[in-house]
Protein backbone atom coordinates (compact mmCIF):
# COMPACT_ATOMS: atom_id res chain seq x y z
CA UNK A 1 0.00 0.00 0.00
CA UNK A 2 1.47 3.33 -1.19
CA UNK A 3 1.39 5.89 1.61
CA UNK A 4 2.61 3.70 4.31
CA UNK A 5 5.54 3.47 6.57
CA UNK A 6 8.17 0.98 5.22
CA UNK A 7 8.78 -0.32 8.43
CA UNK A 8 7.05 0.06 12.32
CA UNK A 9 8.87 -0.47 15.52
CA UNK A 10 6.44 -2.55 17.60
CA UNK A 11 6.92 -2.32 21.71
CA UNK A 12 5.54 -5.59 23.48
CA UNK A 13 3.48 -5.15 26.53
CA UNK A 14 2.18 -8.10 27.56
CA UNK A 15 5.28 -8.77 30.45
CA UNK A 16 3.28 -5.69 32.19
CA UNK A 17 0.57 -4.31 30.92
CA UNK A 18 -0.76 -7.56 30.09
CA UNK A 19 0.03 -9.40 33.15
CA UNK A 20 -1.31 -7.00 35.90
CA UNK A 21 -4.40 -8.06 34.55
CA UNK A 22 -4.15 -11.74 34.87
CA UNK A 23 -5.61 -13.10 37.86
CA UNK A 24 -3.15 -16.41 37.95
CA UNK A 25 0.37 -14.66 39.12
CA UNK A 26 3.41 -15.99 36.73
CA UNK A 27 6.74 -17.32 38.88
CA UNK A 28 9.67 -15.28 37.64
CA UNK A 29 11.18 -17.80 35.87
CA UNK A 30 7.89 -18.11 34.01
CA UNK A 31 8.32 -13.98 33.21
CA UNK A 32 11.75 -14.40 32.40
CA UNK A 33 10.79 -17.46 29.98
CA UNK A 34 8.30 -15.30 27.97
CA UNK A 35 10.24 -12.27 27.90
CA UNK A 36 13.05 -14.71 26.53
CA UNK A 37 10.83 -15.52 23.87
CA UNK A 38 9.64 -12.60 22.49
CA UNK A 39 13.12 -11.33 22.01
CA UNK A 40 14.14 -14.55 20.27
CA UNK A 41 11.75 -13.64 17.75
CA UNK A 42 12.82 -10.31 17.06
CA UNK A 43 10.94 -8.05 18.99
CA UNK A 44 13.72 -5.66 20.24
CA UNK A 45 11.36 -3.46 22.20
CA UNK A 46 9.89 -4.77 25.67
CA UNK A 47 7.90 -3.52 28.77
CA UNK A 48 9.39 -6.21 31.26
CA UNK A 49 7.70 -5.06 34.19
CA UNK A 50 6.85 -2.40 36.39
CA UNK A 51 8.07 -0.91 39.97
CA UNK A 52 4.94 -0.30 41.48
CA UNK A 53 3.49 -1.03 44.61
CA UNK A 54 2.73 -5.09 45.37
CA UNK A 55 -0.04 -3.86 47.44
CA UNK A 56 -1.40 -2.31 44.08
CA UNK A 57 -0.44 -5.15 41.54
CA UNK A 58 0.96 -8.00 43.14
CA UNK A 59 1.30 -9.47 39.72
CA UNK A 60 4.58 -7.36 38.97
CA UNK A 61 5.94 -7.66 42.94
CA UNK A 62 9.04 -9.24 41.34
CA UNK A 63 10.21 -6.42 38.95
CA UNK A 64 13.58 -6.16 40.50
CA UNK A 65 14.05 -10.17 40.14
CA UNK A 66 12.98 -9.99 36.44
CA UNK A 67 15.31 -7.44 35.49
CA UNK A 68 18.28 -8.78 37.86
CA UNK A 69 17.70 -12.39 35.71
CA UNK A 70 17.10 -11.23 32.69
CA UNK A 71 18.93 -12.70 29.62
CA UNK A 72 19.61 -9.35 27.50
CA UNK A 73 19.90 -9.41 23.68
CA UNK A 74 22.03 -7.11 22.18
CA UNK A 75 20.28 -4.24 20.88
CA UNK A 76 17.03 -5.19 22.80
CA UNK A 77 15.63 -2.09 25.37
CA UNK A 78 13.66 -3.50 27.99
CA UNK A 79 11.91 -1.08 29.63
CA UNK A 80 10.15 -0.41 33.20
CA UNK A 81 7.11 1.59 34.33
CA UNK A 82 7.24 3.85 37.17
CA UNK A 83 4.59 5.54 39.47
CA UNK A 84 6.33 7.73 41.24
CA UNK A 85 10.47 8.93 41.81
CA UNK A 86 10.84 6.26 44.30
CA UNK A 87 9.79 3.66 41.32
CA UNK A 88 12.11 5.56 39.08
CA UNK A 89 15.02 5.27 41.54
CA UNK A 90 14.54 1.45 41.69
CA UNK A 91 14.17 1.14 38.01
CA UNK A 92 18.03 3.12 37.45
CA UNK A 93 18.91 0.21 40.33
CA UNK A 94 17.41 -2.37 38.34
CA UNK A 95 19.59 -0.85 35.01
CA UNK A 96 16.21 -0.37 32.99
CA UNK A 97 17.08 0.36 29.51
CA UNK A 98 14.34 3.18 29.68
CA UNK A 99 12.09 4.82 32.14
CA UNK A 100 7.97 4.65 31.46
CA UNK A 101 5.94 7.40 33.25
CA UNK A 102 2.25 7.28 33.43
CA UNK A 103 -0.50 10.02 33.43
CA UNK A 104 -4.35 10.22 32.22
CA UNK A 105 -5.51 12.54 29.78
CA UNK A 106 -8.85 13.11 32.16
CA UNK A 107 -9.04 14.26 36.11
CA UNK A 108 -11.45 11.36 36.66
CA UNK A 109 -9.59 8.64 35.50
CA UNK A 110 -6.31 10.01 36.85
CA UNK A 111 -7.29 9.99 40.22
CA UNK A 112 -8.69 6.67 40.10
CA UNK A 113 -5.82 5.01 38.40
CA UNK A 114 -3.02 6.91 40.82
CA UNK A 115 -5.50 9.10 43.60
CA UNK A 116 -3.76 12.01 42.18
CA UNK A 117 -5.01 15.23 40.23
CA UNK A 118 -3.13 15.53 36.76
CA UNK A 119 -1.48 18.35 38.03
CA UNK A 120 -0.05 16.72 40.64
CA UNK A 121 0.96 13.85 37.95
CA UNK A 122 2.72 16.03 36.56
CA UNK A 123 4.80 17.45 39.22
CA UNK A 124 5.43 13.65 39.90
CA UNK A 125 6.39 13.07 36.26
CA UNK A 126 8.87 16.01 36.44
CA UNK A 127 10.91 14.38 39.38
CA UNK A 128 11.20 10.56 37.61
CA UNK A 129 12.39 12.76 34.32
CA UNK A 130 15.19 14.17 36.99
CA UNK A 131 15.59 10.78 38.32
CA UNK A 132 16.41 9.52 34.51
CA UNK A 133 18.73 12.11 33.69
CA UNK A 134 20.82 11.94 36.30
CA UNK A 135 21.55 8.00 35.50
CA UNK A 136 21.27 8.87 31.41
CA UNK A 137 18.50 6.76 31.16
CA UNK A 138 16.10 7.71 28.53
CA UNK A 139 12.92 8.61 29.54
CA UNK A 140 9.56 8.36 27.87
CA UNK A 141 5.76 9.68 28.37
CA UNK A 142 2.69 7.82 28.10
CA UNK A 143 -0.76 9.73 28.32
CA UNK A 144 -3.57 7.42 29.00
CA UNK A 145 -7.32 7.87 27.59
CA UNK A 146 -6.22 10.01 25.17
CA UNK A 147 -8.73 8.96 22.68
CA UNK A 148 -11.61 8.91 25.86
CA UNK A 149 -12.37 8.42 29.28
CA UNK A 150 -14.70 5.85 30.78
CA UNK A 151 -15.76 8.19 33.61
CA UNK A 152 -15.69 11.48 31.67
CA UNK A 153 -16.29 10.62 28.08
CA UNK A 154 -14.62 12.21 25.41
CA UNK A 155 -11.46 14.03 26.10
CA UNK A 156 -10.57 17.30 23.82
CA UNK A 157 -7.55 16.59 21.25
CA UNK A 158 -6.72 20.07 22.21
CA UNK A 159 -6.41 19.19 25.66
CA UNK A 160 -4.30 16.21 24.42
CA UNK A 161 -1.79 17.87 22.87
CA UNK A 162 -1.12 20.41 25.56
CA UNK A 163 -0.82 18.14 28.39
CA UNK A 164 2.06 16.47 25.11
CA UNK A 165 3.62 20.01 25.05
CA UNK A 166 3.94 20.05 28.81
CA UNK A 167 5.82 16.06 28.74
CA UNK A 168 8.19 17.39 26.15
CA UNK A 169 9.06 20.00 28.42
CA UNK A 170 10.14 17.33 31.04
CA UNK A 171 11.97 15.52 28.56
CA UNK A 172 10.05 13.23 26.86
CA UNK A 173 12.16 11.18 24.40
CA UNK A 174 8.74 10.01 22.74
CA UNK A 175 5.25 10.08 23.86
CA UNK A 176 2.72 7.37 24.14
CA UNK A 177 -0.96 8.46 23.43
CA UNK A 178 -3.33 5.75 25.08
CA UNK A 179 -6.50 3.87 24.28
CA UNK A 180 -7.33 2.75 27.43
CA UNK A 181 -10.33 1.44 27.58
CA UNK A 182 -10.90 0.66 23.49
CA UNK A 183 -12.81 4.00 23.03
CA UNK A 184 -10.96 5.40 20.05
CA UNK A 185 -12.23 5.07 16.10
CA UNK A 186 -10.26 5.54 13.06
CA UNK A 187 -11.34 8.77 11.73
CA UNK A 188 -10.28 10.08 15.12
CA UNK A 189 -6.76 8.20 15.74
CA UNK A 190 -5.80 10.10 12.13
CA UNK A 191 -7.00 13.32 13.27
CA UNK A 192 -4.76 13.36 16.39
CA UNK A 193 -1.66 11.38 14.78
CA UNK A 194 -1.49 14.71 12.16
CA UNK A 195 -2.51 17.22 14.94
CA UNK A 196 0.37 15.75 17.09
CA UNK A 197 2.77 15.46 14.11
CA UNK A 198 2.30 19.10 13.07
CA UNK A 199 2.83 20.95 16.80
CA UNK A 200 5.44 18.17 18.03
CA UNK A 201 7.62 17.08 14.81
CA UNK A 202 10.75 16.49 16.88
CA UNK A 203 9.05 14.46 19.26
CA UNK A 204 8.27 10.45 18.19
CA UNK A 205 4.84 9.73 18.56
CA UNK A 206 3.41 6.21 19.60
CA UNK A 207 0.43 4.75 20.19
CA UNK A 208 -1.47 2.25 22.12
CA UNK A 209 -4.49 0.89 20.80
CA UNK A 210 -6.89 -1.82 23.00
CA UNK A 211 -9.24 -3.73 21.01
CA UNK A 212 -12.27 -3.08 23.63
CA UNK A 213 -14.79 -2.83 20.63
CA UNK A 214 -12.84 -4.89 18.33
CA UNK A 215 -11.28 -1.61 16.28
CA UNK A 216 -8.00 -2.10 17.07
CA UNK A 217 -6.21 -2.92 13.99
CA UNK A 218 -8.31 -0.43 12.27
CA UNK A 219 -6.89 2.21 14.32
CA UNK A 220 -3.82 0.99 13.40
CA UNK A 221 -4.40 1.44 9.64
CA UNK A 222 -5.76 5.13 10.20
CA UNK A 223 -2.63 5.71 12.30
CA UNK A 224 0.01 4.49 9.96
CA UNK A 225 -1.99 6.81 7.07
CA UNK A 226 -0.83 9.74 8.94
CA UNK A 227 2.39 8.12 9.25
CA UNK A 228 3.10 6.92 12.62
CA UNK A 229 5.51 4.11 12.87
CA UNK A 230 5.61 2.94 16.24
CA UNK A 231 2.67 1.35 18.59
CA UNK A 232 2.53 -0.79 21.64
CA UNK A 233 1.11 -4.47 21.57
CA UNK A 234 0.56 -7.26 23.52
CA UNK A 235 1.25 -11.22 23.09
CA UNK A 236 -1.98 -12.99 22.18
CA UNK A 237 -4.10 -10.09 23.19
CA UNK A 238 -3.19 -10.25 26.65
CA UNK A 239 -4.17 -7.60 28.84
CA UNK A 240 -6.75 -4.94 30.12
CA UNK A 241 -6.84 -2.03 32.95
CA UNK A 242 -7.77 -2.67 36.48
CA UNK A 243 -8.83 0.53 37.04
CA UNK A 244 -11.36 0.75 34.46
CA UNK A 245 -14.10 -2.57 34.18
CA UNK A 246 -15.23 -3.98 30.56
CA UNK A 247 -11.19 -2.53 29.32
CA UNK A 248 -10.47 -5.61 27.39
CA UNK A 249 -7.03 -6.72 25.93
CA UNK A 250 -4.22 -4.83 23.98
CA UNK A 251 -4.22 -5.01 20.16
CA UNK A 252 -2.55 -8.66 19.60
CA UNK A 253 1.22 -8.58 18.85
CA UNK A 254 0.74 -11.67 16.54
CA UNK A 255 -2.11 -10.06 15.16
CA UNK A 256 -0.43 -6.92 14.15
CA UNK A 257 2.69 -8.50 12.59
CA UNK A 258 0.59 -10.48 10.36
CA UNK A 259 -1.05 -7.25 9.07
CA UNK A 260 1.65 -5.49 8.14
CA UNK A 261 3.31 -8.26 6.81
CA UNK A 262 0.20 -8.44 4.80
CA UNK A 263 0.30 -5.26 3.87
CA UNK A 264 4.60 -4.84 3.21
CA UNK A 265 5.54 -3.12 6.13
CA UNK A 266 8.56 -4.55 8.03
CA UNK A 267 8.54 -5.52 11.49
CA UNK A 268 11.51 -7.43 12.38
CA UNK A 269 9.69 -10.21 14.05
CA UNK A 270 9.74 -14.15 13.25
CA UNK A 271 5.43 -14.42 12.75
CA UNK A 272 6.10 -18.31 13.63
CA UNK A 273 8.35 -17.63 16.59
CA UNK A 274 5.80 -15.00 17.99
CA UNK A 275 2.96 -17.21 17.50
CA UNK A 276 5.20 -20.12 19.87
CA UNK A 277 5.44 -17.33 22.07
CA UNK A 278 1.46 -16.81 22.26
CA UNK A 279 1.57 -20.39 23.04
CA UNK A 280 3.84 -20.73 25.31
CA UNK A 281 1.73 -17.93 27.45
CA UNK A 282 -1.62 -19.88 26.83
CA UNK A 283 0.21 -22.69 28.65
CA UNK A 284 1.57 -20.66 31.44
CA UNK A 285 -1.75 -18.67 31.99
CA UNK A 286 -3.88 -21.97 31.51
CA UNK A 287 -6.53 -20.07 29.88
CA UNK A 288 -7.04 -19.23 25.80
CA UNK A 289 -5.98 -15.83 24.58
CA UNK A 290 -7.85 -13.71 22.12
CA UNK A 291 -5.31 -13.57 19.25
CA UNK A 292 -6.66 -14.53 16.12
CA UNK A 293 -3.65 -15.17 13.48
CA UNK A 294 -2.32 -18.31 16.80
CA UNK A 295 -5.69 -20.01 16.01
CA UNK A 296 -6.42 -19.95 12.17
CA UNK A 297 -2.51 -19.55 11.17
CA UNK A 298 -0.50 -17.40 8.21
CA UNK A 299 -2.29 -16.35 5.37
CA UNK A 300 0.66 -17.79 3.76
CA UNK A 301 0.42 -20.79 4.74
CA UNK A 302 -1.79 -22.76 2.79
CA UNK A 303 -3.06 -25.97 3.50
CA UNK A 304 -4.16 -28.99 1.18
CA UNK A 305 -7.43 -29.26 -0.31
CA UNK A 306 -9.64 -32.05 0.38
Amino acid sequence: MSGLPASVKIKEVGPRDGLQAEAAILSTEDKLRLIGCLAGAGLREIEASSFVSPRAIPALADAAEVFANLDRRPGAVYSAVVPNEKGARRAVEAEADEIQVFLAASEGYNRSNVRMSVEESLEQAARVAKVAREADVPFVAVLSVAFGCPYEGAVAPERVLDLCGRLKELGAREITLGDTTGMAYPTQVRGLSRAYGERYPDVPLRLHFHNTRGMGLANVLAALEAGVDRFDASVGGLGGSPYAPGATGNICTEDLVHMLHEMGVETGVDLEALIGCARLLEEFLGHELPGKVMKAGICGHLTAAP
